[in-house]
């Protein structure tokens, strides 16, 4: 039938994206629908024990009568995607319960979405269909401890990733051997000699450049350059120091109100541990056996040069020999890890944990982890690296956040890859904002490359500009954006097929750095601290076309254009920017906004629009 609200396009979840506390007296509603089919979306929703006339005398599962204290509650339509929109609703149920359902207007029906049943409305029983709360959706009750949560510190950082070997060798006296000059191309042997003193030596560099917190790949006790196959959790690899030495960094951090995160690698232990090589002694009379998984005796059946990822009678992570996979069901195994976790978070007085290969691991394990943590530093922020959707990690039982890839690669599909136009662009980010609760968004770890990843201006085919327009965008979203150390003096690096470069040394020697992009990542910085306008939740799109690579969109009332395209080009604007006043956050200038604006190719400008009276002297909110 014309105007049939397509039944098939709807869907909500309890307790999900789509249905959770975000505080402990809110709920958030979401209800996803056709495009472009709804006009208006209204929740119902009430304390199912509260009624007039009828109810369960104390229940509700046969509640009837008609006389629900229920309300009913328009709904804002968040975002759209490709093939959907999304609708949010709010409500403060009084005693943390609720029934609940979704009032659907189309063109030519209104519908009820309920948990059992669609009902059309409109006949003479709607006032009964409306009190069914028996086939309402429900949300039990609001625990609090069930909200997810985070340290409020999260929501304002600004992230650097060290890889330390790579980062600055500060104590010559402990490289490890056969350490290699400076700057020598880098392979997955070799080491150059960073180390724990060299980052401390450029705290001021790094204060300088605007950075509030340091991500460090792992330190722990190791063999490979890259210490992802740990030896022993709790002592800090020799090359890159000792633990004094740990402490003066994290004293010196939280000295200049910076923080600090540890890449914990729990899913699996290095080749060369001492319990991997009891097992390889020992076979099956090892007490270490349970700790791994291994498919049959002898673990090891040849030399380690002659293992791979075809002949391995145990698992791994990947397909790596060095890194037998930990059994985090066994009991050992779980005490262990706690007490790593408990020991640098507590006796270190480390700020948090970015958690490797997380999604590997089961969920019981996170949510003990989570535990010990908070129990010894209730201001914590734990992050997992997920590459894909990570809802179930983010319901407020384990992580905080995690490594945004989804949203890094839609940016680079966009600025450095040119496989999407601005509509299509558009989607793919509204589609990650939806997929979390608000709060989880609030505190995402957001990236655009990584020691996984080759290096972003290497993606963009060396164009900077376009890096400057996808490190901008990055900037003017929610959640927490974190550089790769090097992004912001221009350094460059394929990854894959044996090729390390992403991991070069950082170049220190300011000849060869890129000091205009060194000058626009510090001007970026401060333009986001300024303007907390730009760490709204909320995109609202006004320009995304689909041939078009003009993007135009609003952080509250500061307006954001980019144009994303080597071609210059003339906006012309709509109403509500044409003929204002507006101060330009980004370079601190006044201007005028007439009939339209110019951009030359790549270029951008973040405007505050003063729409009534113009000041010379107006200072960014």
């Amino acid at each position: 039938m014309c105007g049939r609200i397509t039944r098939e396009g709807i869907f909500h979840l309890p307790k999900s994206n789509y249905s959770y506390g975000y505080d402990s007296e809110t709920l958030h509603l979401r209800i996803r629908t056709k495009k472009g089919e709804v006009k208006k979306a209204y929740l119902r929703i009430g304390d199912p024990y509260i009624w007039e006339v009828g109810g369960a005398d104390g229940g509700n599962l046969g509640a009837g009568g008609t006389g629900w204290k229920a309300e009913t509650l328009p709904m804002k339509k968040e975002v759209e995607t490709e093939y959907f929109d999304y609708w949010i609703g709010e409500y403060k149920p009084e005693k943390k319960r609720s029934r609940y359902a979704f009032i659907l207007e189309g063109k030519e029906e209104k519908i009820l979405f309920t948990e059992k049943k669609i009902y059309e409305l409109g006949k003479n029983d709607d006032i009964y269909i409306l009190s069914k709360v028996s086939d309402f959706f429900c949300f039990p009750y609001l625990n609090n401890i069930d909200v997810p949560k985070a340290p409020e510190w999260a929501k304002d950082m600004i992230w650097y990733q060290i890889f330390p070997d790579r980062f600055n060798n500060g104590d010559p006296s402990i490289n490890p051997e056969g350490v290699k000059p400076w700057g020598t191309e880098p392979t997955g042997k070799n080491f150059m000699g960073g180390d724990l003193r060299g980052i401390i030596e450029k705290l001021d560099y790094l204060e300088d450049l605007g950075i509030t917190g340091l991500y460090l790949c792992p330190i722990f006790k190791a063999t490979s350059n890259h210490r992802y196959e740990t030896i022993d959790y709790f002592e800090i690899d020799p090359a890159l120091g000792d633990k004094e030495t740990f402490k003066e960094l994290v004293d010196e951090l939280h000295k200049r109100n910076m923080k600090i995160l540890l890449d914990g690698v729990f899913n699996h232990m290095g080749y060369f541990s001492p319990q991997w090589q009891d097992v390889i002694k020992n076979g099956e009379k090892s007490k270490f056996k349970d700790w791994f998984h291994i498919n049959k005796f002898p673990a090891v059946d040849r030399p380690l040069e002659k293992l791979d990822g075809r002949n391995l009678n145990y698992e791994t992570f990947g397909r790596t020999p060095k890194m037998p996979k930990l059994n985090t069901e066994n009991p050992e195994v779980v005490e262990y890890l706690l007490k790593v976790g408990e020991y640098w978070s507590g006796e270190m007085n480390i700020d948090g944990w970015r958690l490797d290969v997380s999604n590997e691991i089961d969920h019981v394990f996170w949510r003990k982890f989570k535990e010990r943590v908070l129990a010894v530093n209730p201001n914590s922020y734990i992050v997992g690296e997920i590459w894909h959707d990570s809802l179930p990690w983010l319901m407020g039982d384990q992580f905080n956040g995690v490594m945004n890839y989804p949203l890094g690669d839609g940016i680079k599909d966009f600025f450095c890859y040119n496989c999407a136009n601005g509509e299509e662009f558009k989607y793919m980010i509204n589609k990650v904002n939806v997929s979390y609760p608000k709060q989880v968004n609030e505190v995402m770890f957001n990236l655009l490359d990584s020691h996984d990843t080759p290096r972003i201006l290497t993606l963009a085919k060396g164009s900077k500009e376009k890096v400057k327009l996808a490190l901008l965008f990055m900037f003017t979203q929610a959640g927490s954006p974190c550089i790769y150390y090097g992004t912001e003096i221009g350094m460059e690096g394929n990854q894959g097929n044996g090729q390390e470069f992403h991991r070069r040394c950082m170049v220190w020697d300011k000849e060869k750095q890129d000091r205009d992009m060194l000058d626009f990542t510090k001007k970026l910085i401060n333009m986001r601290k300024v303007n907390p306008q730009l760490k709204a939740l909320e995109n609202k799109w006004i320009m995304t076309e689909k041939k078009s690579s003009v993007l135009i969109y609003k952080k509250e009332d500061i307006t954001v254009i980019i144009n994303n395209s080597k071609e210059e080009i003339v906006i012309p604007f709509m109403d509500e920017l044409k003929n204002r006043k507006a101060f330009d956050v980004f370079n601190e200038e006044n201007i005028d906004l007439k009939e339209s604006i110019k951009l030359k190719g790549y270029e951008f400008k973040v405007l505050y629009i003063i729409k009534y009276k113009f000041l010379n002297n107006v200072i960014c909110k």
